[in-house]
């Protein structure tokens, strides 16, 4: 069982504690983490985390196949399946939507990419 966080901040569940995820939810919440976290910002674990700070490095008609590169090597020890990956640039931000499946469970989520000019 894995505490949810957003934002860098664990979620109250309005009774003095956190919100807990389980099953594919804590799977998920996992990724999400992995995919936030710089890689190689933890020094004594340095596979940890992705690469999508990069994104802004090179040009735009090779960031999605770069995006996808970089998703699939920070949840490459995950027990989930990259289906999709789609991202939308809106300025200097973009939005990667991920489909995923999970014992044969699909999963859908949104990583904020910044850093893209």
């Amino acid at each position: 069982m894995a505490l949810i966080l957003r934002n860098g901040d664990y979620v109250p569940d309005n009774k003095g504690g956190f919100q807990k995820a389980e099953d594919a939810q804590e799977v998920l919440e996992r990724i999400l983490w992995k995919l936030s976290v710089r890689r190689g910002s933890f020094p004594f674990l340095p596979d940890l985390g992705s690469r999508l700070h990069l994104l802004g490095r090179v040009p735009a008609r090779e960031r999605e196949g770069l995006a996808r590169q970089y998703v699939t090597e920070a949840i490459s020890d995950e027990p989930v399946n990259l289906e999709d990956l789609t991202l939308v640039q809106e300025g200097d931000r973009g939005r990667l939507a991920l489909t995923l499946t999970w014992q044969g469970e699909p999963l859908t989520a949104t990583v904020e990419v910044g850093g893209l000019t």
